[in-house]
């Protein structure tokens, strides 16, 4: 059995699989693919593995996987122990309601292609690209927060283990503090996500903890 991780050590997506990868002790080989300017994601030899030139991909052996939220939903199922996702059937569909908010509408505004539209085609400024970040990102977490605080107060997002929830947290989370977004308003989001922050897996999938980390990148 062999697991092979394409991914680059800032990219939010692969930082998800990471941490699903860590909290299961799954070992696996760190395939780096630099997203940045060198556009390896754009190369052909990774078109071939993932024809939409994104990251993260997974391969399992002859498998190849893409799209975190797939790859992590088929850990779960190829490696159940120890299990991601809570118990019932109703929390479960909740922490997969939070994962999917993250990725579907906090995500897909906030990542490096949209990054580089907006500074490019859109010709906007580091102040405007800011404000952009600002509002889909007080939208977002506003949200989360809402939907936690309406929950009993757990260690984690849905209870007291980590589950796919916190898994799609914590990366976020991660972003705008880089975009440098006020989260002081999320107490909740914000105790989860330095909970998680002292666990050794989610040390051990953290960016600067990658091989092909670089400071300030």
């Amino acid at each position: 059995m062999t697991l092979r991780l394409h991914n680059f050590f800032r990219n939010s997506a692969g930082h998800r699989v990471r941490i699903a990868l860590a909290l299961k002790g799954l070992d696996y080989e760190y395939v780096s693919v630099n997203i940045g300017p060198a556009g390896e994601q754009k190369s052909d030899a990774y078109l071939k593995l993932n024809p939409q030139g994104l990251v993260p991909t997974l391969e399992h052996d002859a498998r190849i996987l893409t799209q975190s939220l797939a790859i992590i939903e088929y850990l779960e199922e190829v490696f159940p122990e120890p299990s991601i996702m809570p118990a019932d059937l109703l929390t479960r569909a909740q922490a997969r309601a939070f994962a999917a908010a993250i990725a579907a509408e906090m995500h897909a505004l906030n990542n490096s292609g949209v990054h580089r539209y907006l500074g490019g085609e859109m010709g906007l400024d580091d102040a405007k690209r800011q404000q952009w970040y600002a509002h889909w990102g007080t939208i977002g977490f506003t949200a989360l927060e809402k939907t936690l605080a309406s929950r009993p107060e757990t260690p984690f997002c849905f209870g007291d283990k980590p589950t796919i929830a916190d898994i799609f947290l914590v990366p976020q989370h991660l972003n705008y503090v880089r975009f440098k977004v006020d989260l002081e308003p999320y107490p909740r989001i914000n105790r989860i996500v330095a909970h998680c922050g002292s666990l050794p897996a989610f040390k051990a999938a953290a960016p600067d903890a990658q091989p092909d980390y670089v400071e300030g990148l």
